[in-house]
């Protein structure tokens, strides 16, 4: 299964192409658009939320409410793009026109450099429009997709915010299902109550200071059978797939699996998880530390991973850049943003997470149907029970 994404911030609509999903898959628009609401909430949301109300249109693939086996279509239309035409149209227009909202200062922690650099572009509102994280409201479409067929299979994904800049919740080890019932209770996405109020503050001083804070994020995914992913090459390996779709988050700096990076500081009995067996539940581990992964593949235990999103780089207290045009000393443009996307950004890494997953199942059971797929799925899980 691929996916291709199209659109900019402010362009007309955001546009995904899914290939590769199977037939009969139950799916609707209201699936999708419960998933984008998702993202668009979340304490510490900026102005471009009051004005944008995301839903889906299905284009393609999607007939009566279930998939066709053809390549599905999601678009994602900007509410906003009427107050942008002139600006962001794709038709030629003149010098006067086209020096609107031209940028030409590049904001630090951004790609508006690089890649006006890479694509010698005068206007930095070439880069900017297209690499903002407007663009994570269509992968959070696809990942919902994603989810659907997962779903059938008795796969569930949950997130929980674990720390906002200075504030640390207690983590929550509850299943993903009732996981997901807590934190979407939540404004903060955290399974901890005791810390919201702490955390809201710490929000609201930070933006109140004109700057922006990041957090701890981490995704668990249940029901997942031992042997997705593969070890026998580098670019098969399911948790490298997923640490690479986690990173491709806008803003995310840092990914791990189970213990993480604690493991640097343990001996390796006090990492690895041991192997046990009973009639009932056949092979299983101990304890999970290693996050669901060994050698590249699953183990049958809970994924768990944690990823790392850095502060909102556009700051209402800018940083200080230089002009690409006069090459002097300016004050970073500001463009709107949120003080805190961190429970936002919670909801994009579930999508991406059910996406990597959802492909490592499809190349272990793959089929052209649905029930094809849930065939396979029978014989791999009987194999795996008297083995």
């Amino acid at each position: 299964m691929r996916m291709l994404t199209a659109g900019e911030s402010h362009g007309p609509q955001l546009t995904a192409i899914i290939e590769g999903m199977p037939s009969n898959v139950l799916l609707t628009a209201e699936d999708i658009d419960a998933e984008l609401i998702r993202r668009q909430s979340g304490y510490g949301r900026g102005r471009r939320m009051q004005i944008e109300t995301d839903r889906v249109r299905l284009a393609a693939g999607v007939r009566h409410g279930r998939t066709t086996g053809a390549p599905i279509a999601l678009v994602v239309e900007n509410k906003d793009w009427t107050h942008w035409q002139g600006v962001m149209g794709a038709e030629p227009v003149n010098a006067e026109e086209a020096a609107k909202r031209t940028v030409t200062r590049p904001r630090p922690g951004h790609a508006d450099l690089n890649g006006g650099l890479k694509y010698n572009q005068s206007d930095l509102r070439n880069i900017l429009e297209r690499s903002s994280a407007r663009e994570t409201a269509i992968r959070v479409a696809c990942g919902a997709v994603a989810k659907r067929l997962l779903a059938h299979f008795g796969i569930r994904l949950a997130s929980q915010v674990l720390r906002i800049g200075e504030i640390t919740a207690v983590r929550s080890e509850l299943p993903a299902e009732q996981l997901m019932q807590v934190t979407e209770r939540s404004p903060l996405r955290v399974a901890d109550p005791n810390s919201e109020e702490y955390m809201m503050r710490h929000i609201d001083e930070i933006k109140a200071s004109g700057d922006s804070v990041g957090g701890l994020i981490e995704v668990a995914v249940d029901g997942c059978p031992a042997g997705l992913g593969s070890h026998v090459q580098w670019d098969r390996k399911l948790d490298a797939r997923i640490a690479h779709a986690v990173m491709s988050i806008q803003a995310f700096k840092g990914v791990e699996f189970g213990i993480g990076f604690e493991a640097a500081s343990r001996r390796g009995s006090q990492v690895h998880d041991e192997i046990v067996y009973s009639a009932d539940n056949g092979f299983r581990r101990a304890s999970n530390r290693a996050g669901g992964f060994e050698g590249g593949m699953t183990t049958g235990e809970p994924i768990v991973a944690r990823a790392v999103m850095k502060p909102i780089p556009t700051l209402y207290k800018p940083l200080h850049s230089v002009d690409i045009a006069t090459k002097e000393r300016f004050t970073a443009q500001i463009e709107r943003s949120d003080s805190c996307a961190v429970p936002a950004a919670a909801v994009v890494m579930e999508s991406v997470v059910a996406w990597e997953v959802a492909c490592a199942f499809l190349d272990k059971f793959g089929g052209d149907s649905l029930e094809e797929i849930s065939r396979n799925y029978a014989g791999y899980t009987e194999q795996i029970r008297r083995y």
